[in-house]
């Protein structure tokens, strides 16, 4: 129901059982389920995605990553690593103009929630179940990914919403958090297109990171041989995408 829907029947008595259902939902978000999970759905992009317990809720956070790497997917393959909902692939799919867009998560129950939500929303991504890059064959002008990058030390005091009710496998990322950004920078170079000459940029490596990751996840892209290194803030000031190439 629309603000204006609820306005024109504001007046209107609700039955019991509907005001039954209402509490029943005001406990659980007071229970501190999130609101996504509640309601099934969360809006990313202008897009509408189902979310379940199987995966992170899509966070307006990581629109920032999708708005920097639109620019470069324009013609290009596309791969999104750690894809959960599908929500930076199905974006970039639909918005930016890619030859092909491919998605990888290791988790099944993920995949088969991406794989609804690209139904849903008319988007032509192919699906990958992979540990990384263990199933991944070729190369590509564009890695996208937000993976897992809370530390050890920073697990137990996330809020209620992301601990009780997220996945850890989205979530962990390892002792000191910088687990995946080792494999991406590391692994993701091998998959990305090499450079066509001095003139000619290599492949886009482009990820969301931590407030706390804007000098060490920008060490592990320049050790790995990437170039013209940036971190993009996001709209509260804080750093929130990492991004280069070959």
């Amino acid at each position: 129901m629309t603000i204006t829907d609820w306005t024109m029947r504001s007046s209107e008595r609700i039955k019991d059982a509907e005001a039954d259902r209402y509490a029943e939902l005001i406990g659980r978000r007071a229970a501190r389920e999130p609101l996504q999970q509640i309601t099934g759905e969360q809006v990313f992009m202008g897009i509408p995605f189902r979310v379940t317990r199987d995966t992170l809720c899509p966070r307006q956070d990581t629109e920032v990553l999708v708005e920097h790497a639109i620019p470069f997917c324009k013609g290009a393959k596309v791969l999104d690593m750690c894809t959960g909902t599908g929500c930076i692939a199905v974006s970039l799919a639909k918005l930016s103009g890619a030859v092909s867009v491919t998605a990888a998560d290791i988790s099944e129950k993920a995949l088969a929630v991406a794989k609804d939500n690209a139904a849903r929303n008319g988007a032509d991504v192919a699906f990958v179940l992979s540990n990384m890059f263990e199933m991944i064959d070729g190369t590509y002008d564009v890695i996208v990914s937000n993976p897992p990058y809370i530390p050890a030390i920073q697990m137990e005091g996330l809020m209620p919403e992301v601990r009780d009710y997220e996945p850890e496998l989205a979530l962990y990322g390892g002792e000191d958090g910088l687990t995946f950004y080792r494999i991406l920078t590391a692994e993701g170079a091998k998959h990305l297109r090499r450079p066509g000459g001095p003139d000619e940029k290599g492949g886009y490596l482009i990820v969301e990171i931590g407030y706390d990751q804007g000098i060490t996840v920008p060490e592990l892209f320049l050790a790995n041989g990437f170039s013209d290194v940036k971190v993009i803030k996001d709209y509260a000031g804080n750093d929130r995408v990492v991004a280069g190439h070959l």
